[in-house]
């Protein structure tokens, strides 16, 4: 099988014979070879006289099925209807090279792929068509899924080792029925911990019930947490069981717990101390059989030295502590993060995105993300309701976070911990060899050139 081919331009192809529709061609045994998809198609996006095997195999189309119909109708791609790579360079004239995509196979699997398109041009120079390769990302998203797997514990995902830490130790703490104490910048997980701690418990059958301290009022929030009786108070016209009750089995987790008044920490304590309390307006004690879960933003520690925070209710629920880092200490769990919460946006929204683009990514990563964990989902939820195609890219980001990294990239004199340990590792080097460019050059493994272009760059960060 042979097919003559030779390069006309940068991103065409010129050719004289491929396979053809009747098969009275001959094909390329190369293409047929290879593992990523190949077809060809005209200046109207029929398929025409290509559509190896591999793109039979990927599509789950023969080429009988394949040929004359429009590529659009057998990939079924989230990208036929806009921002085609194919109708992209038919229209330009440039090549396209690893645009990100997911195609729909015969059977209706989602299939996610790259794509790279050029022309094809004729003996004389003619444009006549483009040649598509696709290639098939499945098993490379299921080692990353794999290796994502790793670095999980219920729904929190991390690599950063201090996190990792903290799931080491999680079965354990899991295991044991005594209080926790979860403390941690406002949005960095405190209630996915929880969560996770009762779902690796023996309480995980039992309930799980979340009461946020802090946004519920002092008066509200006693009888929120211990209920009522009949009678208590004007409107209440029945018993009504507090979350106490609701949990009874399983979990309590007192979210905010440091914005609670003094009183209320006092009938914690007597919970904590006895399990048992007295709904409001009764006389009778309740006794419960509750694990409590307590997590705050705040320092408690401070709070109990200004004392606004009883000492024995802190002592209480600091039988085991748990504090989790910010998102600015852990920088490599960005990435990891948001290719999550895209995977599950896409899902609830019904896109088809595949990430983000580099320029966002540089922007995410050199952001302090002072709302945490939950800034970062609100930042990618904005960009994914906004996002058409299959990248996120800046113009679908919230505005006033294009503003905040806008001041950091051009007004920051402040170079980032990257670009800091790399010139002064540059710098020690210089040092140790008294200067001299070349045996620094060759310490660093680097070339003479790299190591000047380096300097460079990094003495005008």
């Amino acid at each position: 099988m042979k097919r003559k081919s030779s390069k006309n331009d940068a991103g065409s192809v010129n050719t004289s014979s491929c396979r053809s529709s009747d098969d009275s061609l001959p094909c390329c045994a190369i293409l047929e070879s290879m593992t990523d998809g190949v077809f060809t198609v005209d200046l109207q996006r029929r398929i025409n006289t290509y559509f190896n095997r591999a793109a039979e195999e990927i599509t789950g189309f023969t080429f009988q099925e394949a040929v004359n119909q429009f590529c659009f109708d057998i990939l079924r791609s989230n990208t036929c209807q806009s921002n085609c790579p194919l109708e992209r360079t038919l229209r330009t004239g440039e090549p396209v090279f690893n645009h990100p995509a997911v195609i729909i196979n015969q059977s209706g699997k989602e299939i996610a792929v790259n794509v790279t398109t050029a022309l094809i041009r004729n003996h004389r120079g003619d444009v006549v068509g483009a040649v598509e390769i696709f290639r098939d990302l499945s098993m490379i998203e299921t080692l990353r899924k794999a290796v994502a797997g790793r670095y999980s514990m219920g729904d929190m995902i991390s690599k950063n080792p201090r996190m990792q830490e903290i799931f080491d130790i999680l079965p354990d703490v899991a295991e044991s029925d005594s209080t926790l104490l979860i403390q941690g910048p406002s949005g960095s997980g405190k209630g996915l911990l929880a969560r996770a701690v009762h779902d690796l418990s023996p309480r995980k059958e039992r309930p799980f019930i979340k009461v946020n301290c802090g946004s519920i009022p002092d008066t509200l929030l006693e009888s929120e947490l211990f209920g009522y009786v009949q009678g208590a108070f004007t409107d209440a016209k029945k018993n009504k069981p507090g979350r106490f009750s609701l949990a009874d089995g399983g979990t309590l987790f007192l979210d905010e717990i440091g914005d609670t008044s003094p009183s209320l920490q006092v009938k914690f304590l007597r919970v904590l101390e006895e399990k048992i309390f007295i709904p409001l307006g009764g006389v009778e004690p309740v006794k419960v059989d509750v694990r409590i879960m307590a997590a705050t933003h705040r320092d408690i520690t401070a709070m109990v030295r200004d004392g606004l925070f009883r000492e024995d209710l802190y002592y209480r629920l600091n039988i085991i502590k748990i504090e989790i880092p910010p998102l600015c200490e852990r920088k490599e769990d960005i990435p990891l993060l948001t290719e999550n919460f895209i995977a599950r946006l896409k899902a609830l929204k019904g896109k088809h995105i595949a990430g983000v683009s580099t320029e966002v990514m540089a922007r995410l990563m050199n952001y302090s993300f002072p709302g945490n964990i939950r800034e970062l989902e609100n930042i990618l939820e904005h960009a994914c309701v906004l996002c058409r195609g299959v990248l996120i890219e800046e113009k679908h980001l919230p505005y006033d976070f294009l503003e905040k990294t806008n001041h950091d990239f051009t007004n920051s004199s402040t170079p980032t911990p990257l670009v800091s340990s790399e010139l002064k590792l540059i710098q020690e080097a210089l040092r140790e060899q008294g200067g001299h460019r070349m045996k620094t050059a060759r310490q660093l493994g680097i070339s003479r050139t790299t190591l000047w272009r380096k300097s460079r760059k990094l003495l005008k960060q």
